[in-house]
């Protein structure tokens, strides 16, 4: 099962939760999951960047999620 790391910026959104283990496929997937779980987060997340396994993305879309993946959702980045 992926571990899933929530920021202070999202708790509210998980109702305190800092950290679950969600098996998905991949990024969409999960999200979907989670939005089952909290409805209303999946807007939370899409203005949120997502690293998987280190690897910082701000539209992860169909990423893969393997079972052993970190996945940690931060401040989107807007500009550049």
């Amino acid at each position: 099962m992926a571990r899933v790391v929530f920021p202070e910026h999202l708790l509210s959104a998980t109702g305190g939760q800092r950290e679950v283990a969600v098996v998905a496929e991949n990024y969409r997937e999960l999200v979907e999951k989670l939005e089952g779980r909290w409805p209303g987060i999946g807007e939370r997340l899409s203005k949120s960047a997502v690293a998987i396994d280190g690897q910082i993305y701000q539209d992860a879309f169909l990423e893969p999620i393997e079972p052993t993946s970190e996945v940690f959702f931060m401040p989107r980045i807007e500009g550049g």
